[in-house]
């Protein structure tokens, strides 16, 4: 595979991904009783990530996610020369994914708006905001702790790359065929989105939170597309499913796959 390829795969698969997952969370917020549960937002996630990944494996290795990426690469599964690739990719499509959502869904959200009487780029607007970025402090609910997002965050995403890790490890002999694999990978999200959504909307992906994010801020959100003033998108949505996702590597590469291989 070369950077193009690398960068076209990670562009269309993190597209697909954004603009139907975000799609499906803008559902549940300005069409009442479309969807209505995490469970049904979780379904969706798996289904996209599952087709997205089937789409685009010949032209990269479909990661759609930086911490997985990262993963790979701190592991030495792939070589550091390719990170630009994946990274570019992988934001970009996520934010072309936004404008397309915004593109497709910005009359019903208008009317969501004026109906709530919700001023875009207020605090209230966030309930608007947050079917772009995710937001661990929820309208109407107690204020979910920083420390408490980050953890839940990190531990999300460190599932999510021991799943990946496990699924496709050819010394796992209990692994799927190579051919169902990705179907595996998207229920894996699917699970992991219902229990960690509830806390903070379930990033467990940079690009897929940040690029979103900065598409809300220009759109009109400003400021009010961030969860707070204390640099909370970073920590809770950057730096943890990076932190998580190089432990899980590590945890994978270090102990468990050499059970696997003496087995």
């Amino acid at each position: 595979m070369n950077q193009k390829s690398n960068f076209l795969g990670e562009f269309i698969g993190t597209f697909l991904m954004v603009l139907f997952g975000t799609a499906v969370v803008c559902s549940s917020i300005v069409f009442d009783g479309v969807i209505t549960s995490v469970f049904q937002i979780g379904i969706i996630w798996a289904l996209i990530i599952s087709i997205s990944i089937y789409l685009t494996r010949n032209l990269s290795n479909a990661h759609f996610n930086p911490a997985v990426t990262v993963a790979m690469i701190v592991t030495k599964r792939m070589k550091l020369k390719e990170l630009p690739s994946y990274l570019l990719g992988q934001f970009a499509g996520a934010f072309c994914g936004s404008l397309v959502l915004y593109l497709i869904y910005h009359p019903a959200i208008n009317s969501f708006e004026a109906k709530e009487g919700i001023i875009r780029g207020s605090k209230e607007s966030m309930k608007t905001a947050k079917m772009f970025g995710e937001f661990y402090i929820n309208m109407g609910s107690p204020m979910q702790s920083m420390l408490l997002a980050c953890l839940a965050e990190g531990i999300g995403t460190f599932l999510l790359i021991f799943f990946i890790f496990s699924l496709t490890e050819g010394a796992n002999v209990g692994r799927p065929d190579n051919n169902l694999a990705p179907l595996f990978i998207g229920l894996c999200v699917g699970l992991i989105l219902c229990i960690i959504a509830p806390i903070t909307q379930a990033g467990l992906n940079p690009a897929r939170d940040f690029a979103p994010r900065l598409a809300a801020h220009i759109l009109g959100w400003g400021y009010g597309a961030y969860p707070d003033a204390l640099g909370g998108f970073f920590f809770v949505y950057i730096l943890s499913p990076l932190i998580g996702a190089v432990l899980a590597g590590m945890f994978f590469t270090k102990i468990v796959e050499p059970l696997m291989k003496k087995n």
